[in-house]
């Protein structure tokens, strides 16, 4: 048992087995126009399936990624569009968004974030000191479900 900062106990249990995010969700308007949209970026297609017409479940799977998403009929009640900020990490940012653009797709201009006035600014251009973990790019799929490009050039440890 430790204790938090703010003096809370806190039982520490290590865990006892692997749990991997595997599948992310994202709720759309149309999934014909959605497929076409995610296939256009290159993604694998690894399942289309429909069990009638309140049920249809698309899986694909970006490059190199061990987590796929699903849109559908029938999956999930939110509203499409509103799945914001979910990142794909990249090892390249300009190749990426060079990639990306050349498919036809809206690209934001690459930024970093700074803290200078204790909340989070974006400034235009990559991270001054080319450190991992710290420039970014956004587009958005039909809907207007964002993403979040992240260059990672090298991993720090542990992650």
């Amino acid at each position: 048992m430790s204790t938090s900062p703010d003096g809370a106990a806190d039982a520490v249990n290590p865990p006892t087995m692997d749990m991997k995010v595997e599948v992310v969700v994202i709720p759309v308007a149309d999934v014909d126009r959605s497929l076409v949209f995610y296939r256009g970026l290159g993604w694998r297609l690894d399942a289309d399936y429909e069990a009638g017409p309140k049920f249809r479940i698309v899986q694909l799977t970006p490059p190199g990624s061990t987590c796929s998403v699903h849109f559908g009929r029938g999956l999930t009640p939110a509203v499409p569009g509103t799945t914001q900020g979910t990142y794909l990490v990249v090892a390249d940012l300009e190749a990426a968004r060079a990639d990306l653009l050349g498919r036809g797709v809206e690209v934001s201009r690459v930024f970093h974030n700074t803290y200078d006035n204790g909340y989070q600014e974006r400034v235009d251009g990559p991270a001054p000191d080319g450190r991992s973990y710290a420039s970014f790019a956004t587009f958005t799929d039909p809907d207007g479900n964002g993403w979040l490009m992240q260059e990672v050039k090298q991993r720090a440890p542990g992650r």
